[in-house]
């Protein structure tokens, strides 16, 4: 059995619905990020990054989303396209995900972890509505179809997973459409409902 360290509110969110989605047998060791439960050894010893998620497989542990979603698709031959061209569509998303969407993100309550300065963490914090918007349209203008890649795959959960996010950051998501109706459509599924429950 596959298990999962997660921290609720966390894009470990992705990884846990990913799971959902295959059928998958797998359990949820919950991170206490409150409680800093990141930080002591025995999550260390888990990943030492200290950070979620992370993935106890067969061969070991995997971190990082795109790894943890790329095995999970692999492993149950779902939630990848078909084609080559496509499959290779959805890594560079989720590549963009985690390189820059994230990223763009994390500048909010995260700006320690590029520079000491307290005006720096400013600048960074008033950035993020600006810079998380082009990320949105970005990604609005390439959804002509339902879904990233034509047919429902990791991608599409990636993206669902920091879209969660734009509130808190400064972005109305029905500015951009057809990122507004892929959150919906994504909003609609079994699975996703099932983890948006367990996350709280």
């Amino acid at each position: 059995m596959l298990t999962l360290f997660a921290a609720k509110n966390t894009v470990a969110f992705a990884s846990h619905i990913a799971l959902e989605e295959t059928g998958l047998p797998y359990q949820v060791s919950w991170v206490d990020f409150a409680s800093g439960d990141q930080t002591k050894p025995d999550f260390l010893a888990v990943n030492p990054k200290g950070r979620v998620p992370a993935l106890a497989a067969e061969g070991g542990i995997l971190t990082e989303t795109p790894a943890i979603l790329d095995y999970i698709a692999e492993t149950s031959g779902q939630l990848m396209p078909a084609a080559k061209f496509e499959r290779a569509k959805v890594r560079e998303m989720t590549s963009y995900c985690a390189s820059t969407f994230h990223i763009n993100h994390a500048h909010k309550l995260r700006g320690s972890r590029w520079s000491d300065d307290p005006n720096a963490h400013a600048s960074m914090q008033a950035k993020v509505p600006e810079t998380m918007g082009a990320s949105c349209a970005y990604i609005d203008s390439l959804l002509t179809q339902d879904w990233v890649a034509g047919t429902y795959s990791i991608a599409d959960i990636h993206v669902h997973t920091i879209c969660r996010w734009l509130g808190g950051d400064g972005v109305d998501i029905t500015n951009f459409p057809n990122l507004s109706a892929h959150f919906d459509r994504m909003q609609a599924r079994p699975a996703v409902a099932h983890v948006t429950t367990a996350h709280g």
